[in-house]
């Protein structure tokens, strides 16, 4: 997060888990910096390593990782509880239900639930007593203990298709894109997050080493975000396969995936392929399609497909398979060795579902 982004309102959360106490929150605002002059100012900010060292502190000296949400402590140690459960499951949907089914352990004042419906998947909170003033920081902090989680456990960061909370948009309501990445909206009937379903399919890529040099630093799990997402090129090759027709430049499609142009090129580098690559096959199998399936006049298939011409889209139709769009619907099969085929399909990142190790089970 940028320097200073969190909002005085998270800080004065931690505080009322001192007044519950009836502990002095001296100790903890010196650790932080914050001078206590700074809580009289609603709309003054703190920056991320400060409210990490509060957080540290607080739960702590309180012995509460709940910092005071629910009707009893939770002890120090019970999130990196559920961590070490969820380390061993071989994929990360088996992983987010056990966090879920072991949290309720922990306490029965929420339930933490994981759906799957077609290809999304929603991580839900349901409320069983009133939370009171804490609510927003618990609900906020909640689904963001679970995402951090899952983002480390896969080494990746997890796109969100929509974060909603019942809560009415705060005067700090900036911040949430910072810490929720994708659309937020408040009013909702329960606080949920939800995702594309093929991040549950991913193996974990941690150990008991790494679980452990992660839980002497954990916090900054809640707090920052994830940059590399072992799914962008999935992701983008899905937008770009549902509207062929459009041009899908990097600055709008970087955009729409809620990353920097930068970022865009240089993970879909990392993956071994380019926006270029990912482009030329959709637009390949899509066209195939198309030609295969009817008499359609190549000039309107290379229309649905992003070329402004029959002519270019023959030239690179050509390049593709080795030969013409009209060759090709005649019923050519793809010359040995051709630009694009197979090796546009090749050049695609290998999808979740060529890894997935067992059923989601938990």
């Amino acid at each position: 997060m940028p320097a200073a982004a969190t909002p005085m309102a998270f800080v004065r959360s931690v505080l009322a888990a001192y007044r519950k106490y009836r502990v002095d929150p001296s100790p903890a605002l010196l650790e932080a910096g914050i001078p206590r002059a700074l809580l009289q100012h609603p709309e003054a900010r703190v920056t991320a390593a400060q409210f990490e060292a509060l957080c540290r502190v607080a739960m702590q000296q309180l012995d509460d990782e709940a910092l005071g949400w629910f009707s009893r402590r939770l002890p120090w140690g019970s999130y990196g509880l559920l961590c070490r459960a969820s380390l061993s499951a071989p994929s990360l949907g088996v992983a987010l239900k056990r966090w879920c089914r072991h949290h309720r352990l922990l306490t029965e004042d929420i339930d933490l639930r994981l759906l799957v419906e077609g290809d999304v998947a929603t991580l839900q909170i349901d409320e069983h007593r009133r939370l009171g003033a804490l609510r927003e920081f618990c609900l906020v902090s909640c689904l963001r203990y679970v995402h951090g989680y899952a983002c480390w456990l896969i080494d990746s960061r997890m796109a969100l298709l929509e974060t909603r909370l019942p809560l009415r948009r705060p005067p700090h309501g900036d911040v949430f894109s910072l810490l929720f990445p994708g659309p937020v909206a408040f009013g909702a009937e329960r606080a949920c997050m939800r995702f594309s379903a093929r991040y549950l399919e991913l193996p974990p890529c941690r150990d008991e080493t790494a679980m452990r040099a992660m839980l002497q630093q954990a916090l900054p799990l809640t707090v920052r975000q994830y940059r590399r997402d072992r799914l962008l090129a999935d992701r983008a090759r899905a937008l770009i396969a549902a509207h062929p027709e459009q041009p899908h430049d990097a600055a709008s499609l970087a955009d729409a995936l809620n990353v920097s142009v930068r970022t865009l090129h240089r993970q879909l580098q990392e993956e071994g392929t380019s926006l270029q690559r990912i482009k030329d096959a959709v637009r390949l199998r899509h066209a195939a399609h198309r030609l295969r399936r009817g008499n359609e006049p190549i000039k309107k298939v290379a229309l649905a497909v992003g070329f402004a011409s029959a002519k270019t889209f023959a030239r690179a139709f050509r390049d593709w398979t080795g030969h013409s769009p009209g060759a090709y619907r005649a019923g050519a099969e793809p010359a040995q060795g051709a630009a694009g085929w197979p090796r546009a399909e090749r050049a695609s990142v290998a999808t979740p579902s060529s890894t997935t190790t067992e059923p989601m089970k938990p």
